[in-house]
């Protein structure tokens, strides 16, 4: 498996990664940080240890701490059934 990238995040794996919400429509959502231990269509649960909390994919924006790296990523890009977007292509500007 290739490793995760700011070019390659949208169509990896996410479960595992830590992750902090940084913007969206519900600003107590801007607190919640941690380990991404579920992702569904529609949504990412973070877990900090003690807590999981269930965020909207659509509604935030996410900070993924990549080895060092922070990437921002707006939470529609990743909308999607997990195993799909894990598959779909990027489009190619020819």
């Amino acid at each position: 498996m290739t490793p995760v990238t700011a070019e390659n995040i949208n169509r990896h794996e996410l479960i595992g990664l830590n992750a902090r919400v940084s913007g969206g429509n519900n600003k107590s959502q801007k607190k919640i940080k941690g380990s991404i231990v579920a992702e569904t269509r529609n949504t990412l649960t973070l877990s900090n240890g003690k807590k999981e909390k269930t965020v909207s994919k659509g509604e935030a924006s996410f900070i993924f701490n990549l080895g060092g790296t922070l990437v921002e990523v707006k939470g529609k890009t990743l909308i999607g059934r997990p195993e799909d977007r894990v598959k779909k292509k990027s489009k190619r500007d020819w």
